[in-house]
């Protein structure tokens, strides 16, 4: 007699793919004793940054990184940088790593923070429990920017897909793939308020118990609201290096006067000295799914006591498409998956 196993009593009966979104990532739920999963404590700084611990060479020397779901390169300020963008941060010393390589590979790369120009080499490169060998990553030699002495963290991490890396270089993600160390090809994200300090970077899997409900999949995001954009269809980023919510500035500019926000001293857009819980939310339809940001969400209560705008414009300077940017202000609410293998992502209520 032959027996039929479950998979192909699920063929039979067309439930297979209900039965593979159902239960795609239920292993990790409770995986914390998988060697193949990991999760990485990250520190919110003021509602802006999130940042987490990583630890390069032998013997290893301690980071704290900002994890850039946007960019792909990891860098981290150097023994060699002398600029102002480098004096208040560790430095990372190539010279006190006995598994330091140094490469012919030179970065010089503008991005959201200021220039970072140095060189490329190779380690250890160590986050939570998973240990990744002969990571490619920078070493500053120059920070030019204004911002970078103020920030939280001595480099960043980039979670991005290898078309945004630097042309030939590994980014540290694909190589947890590529050296077996995880599990499966995802990662997620939990991202709390500054009231709570259990945000998380999970690798290799998900806890669903950070999450309420179903992760929702989106294979590309996309965006299909009818009252300030996206008519036909246009493109979001999730960017877990971005505070704000970023659009085209005249759509931006529309949403700044429903929910009542003006100029104020040139800064961003002031609303007013509290938070008016009757001003409208502000919701994405990505997929067919609501994705609703209320007033005590896409507020940010400033140090002089304003709550100010979480919505800035300018990504028409990015691309001639109608880009979106979603970033931390959004995140906060939703449990984000970036699921590698199938090349999608998905999104649940935390």
């Amino acid at each position: 007699m032959e027996m039929s196993t479950m998979q192909d009593t699920l063929k039979r009966k067309n439930l297979m793919n209900s039965f593979l979104e159902e239960h795609a990532y239920s292993l990790f739920q409770n995986s914390a004793k998988d060697k193949k999963f990991s999760t990485l404590p990250l520190r919110n700084f003021k509602d802006i940054f999130y940042t987490g611990k990583i630890r390069i060479g032998r013997p290893p020397q301690q980071f704290r990184v900002l994890l850039d779901t946007s960019f792909a390169d990891l860098w981290v300020t150097s023994v060699y940088c002398h600029d102002p963008g480098c004096s208040k941060h560790k430095h990372f010393d190539p010279r006190e790593s006995t598994t330091f390589e140094i490469t012919d590979r030179h970065m010089n790369h503008l991005n959201k923070f200021g220039r970072i120009m140095g060189f490329f080499g190779r380690d250890i490169v160590r986050i939570g429990n998973v240990v990744v060998k002969n990571q490619t990553f920078a070493v500053s030699q120059r920070q030019t920017s204004k911002i970078l002495p103020c920030v939280p963290f001595e480099g960043i991490l980039g979670l991005g897909y290898p078309t945004l890396a630097t042309v030939g270089i590994t980014p540290f993600f694909d190589n947890l793939m590529q050296q077996g160390i995880i599990s499966e090809p995802v990662f997620a994200f939990y991202l709390n308020t500054k009231k709570k300090n259990n945000s998380v970077l999970m690798l290799g899997g998900v806890d669903h118990s950070y999450h309420k409900g179903k992760l929702n999949w989106i294979p590309v995001i996309s965006m299909n609201g009818k009252v300030i954009g996206c008519s036909n269809r246009c493109q979001a980023i999730l960017d877990t290096g971005n505070p704000s919510v970023c659009g085209p500035t005249r759509l931006i500019t529309k949403i700044q006067r429903l929910i009542g926000a003006r100029p104020f001293k040139g800064c961003r857009n002031l609303i007013s000295n509290r938070i008016n819980t009757t001003i409208p939310p502000v919701v994405f339809t990505i997929n067919g799914v609501d994705y609703p940001m209320r007033p005590e969400n896409y507020m940010l209560r400033a140090s002089c006591g304003l709550c100010v705008s979480t919505f800035v414009g300018g990504t028409e300077k990015m691309t001639k498409s109608e880009t979106w940017i979603l970033g931390d202000v959004f995140l906060r609410l939703y449990v984000s998956v970036f699921d590698r293998g199938n090349r999608r992502i998905g999104l649940a209520p935390a």
